[in-house]
């Protein structure tokens, strides 16, 4: 294996970054390659395919805020970190980067080029992230997830490829239920999720909705909903209070196929849950992250809306009415559903391991 390629793989220590870093990683080995992961110390929490003795750790930062010291703060990090990478390369001699997006793929990828090793960065939004803007010029290839990813830059269109979100083969095995829609007088199995930044708004907003559903709808949902500690006591009292079968945690390790099992997912619209949706096939409600410069939530939410797939819903109109309405809707138009499901299984992308080790090869020229 020594006398084989090294592909480097530079990835955030965080889950939407980490899992197709190590889908990736997977099909790379799988071929022949050896694979490294350059990341920040984050990625100790995290366990799956990189052993410690497959990570090399260099040192970053996120912009947090525009003032001269967070600014000058996030430079000379950057800058430490570079030239911790440049070193890494110099030593590795890697046929290949590929950066999975965030500010601690800066580094290694900007390393890289300085090394005059070929990069590829990879996108899972529907619109390129500040880091990777700033790549994306600087790299030799670009592969997306989502369409409309470089409507902002279509002078960039000549060097990308849409590739999908590689998926874990957790999601794959997920992949592989098909979809049953409900019965209509039969159980619905609802799925709330929304992440450690939109458990919170689901727990606002959730229960009351239920609460104004009719009873017969609450006699047939059967509902797993994501919820934070600090909430769970006030949410559970009010699925007690009306009799309501449901399973709530603050976290699911099992979550994949909990999605698979699911008639219908209401959550917010991160590119990893997007992509994992189409991926299974599961018709949802998407309520997008507000605030973000880039709106990334809202244009991931916005493909699974036109492609019928999803709805889309602006957190400032997710009201209790609105979502009880929705809910009410589709829990009595199960071929709507089924449609959904479908529509939504058409924009997913199974094969996207593979598609993005087919532009590493053919990049890294091996």
């Amino acid at each position: 294996m020594a006398d084989q390629p090294l592909i480097l793989l530079a990835a955030g220590g965080t889950g939407g970054h980490l899992f197709p870093a190590e889908a990736l990683g997977a099909v790379l080995m799988q071929r022949g390659y050896r694979v490294r992961l350059v990341t920040d110390d984050r990625a100790a929490r995290y366990s799956g395919l990189f052993s410690e003795g497959m990570m090399d750790v260099v040192p970053s930062e996120t912009l947090r805020a525009r003032n001269p010291w967070a600014i000058a703060k996030t430079v000379v990090m950057l800058g430490v970190g570079t030239a911790m990478a440049f070193n890494l390369m110099r030593r590795l001699k890697p046929a290949a980067i590929v950066g999975f997006g965030g500010y601690p793929t800066l580094p290694p990828v900007i390393a890289a080029r300085l090394a005059g090793v070929p990069a590829i960065i990879h996108d899972a939004n529907a619109v390129l992230g500040r880091a990777n803007r700033f790549l994306s010029r600087r790299v030799t290839a670009i592969a997306t997830s989502l369409p409309g990813a470089l409507d902002r830059d279509p002078d960039l269109a000549n060097k990308a490829t849409m590739t999908g979100t590689p998926m874990r083969p957790a999601i794959l095995a997920a992949a592989a239920v098909p979809y049953a829609a409900p019965e209509r007088d039969g159980q619905l199995r609802l799925l709330v999720v929304g992440g450690s930044q939109g458990a919170r708004i689901m727990a606002d907003i959730v229960p009351p909705a239920i609460e104004k559903m009719s009873p017969e709808l609450w006699s047939r949902l059967l509902l797993v909903q994501q919820v934070r500690e600090e909430d769970m006591a006030r949410v559970r009292a009010v699925y007690d209070r009306l009799g309501l079968k449901a399973e709530l945690n603050p976290f699911f390790p099992d979550l994949p196929a909990r999605l698979a099992a699911s008639h219908l997912v209401v959550s917010r619209s991160g590119a990893g849950t997007v992509a994992e949706l189409a991926a299974m096939g599961r018709p949802s409600i998407l309520v997008p992250l507000p605030g973000a410069i880039d709106q990334d939530q809202m244009a991931n939410a916005g493909v699974l809306d036109k492609a019928g797939g999803g709805i889309r819903i602006p957190q400032t109109e997710f009201t209790p009415e609105r979502l009880a309405a929705e809910i009410t809707t589709l829990a009595s138009e199960p071929q709507r559903l089924a449609e959904m499901a479908a529509k939504a299984r058409a924009a997913g992308a199974l094969d996207a391991a593979e598609r993005l080790a087919d532009l590493v090869v053919k990049v890294a020229r091996i």
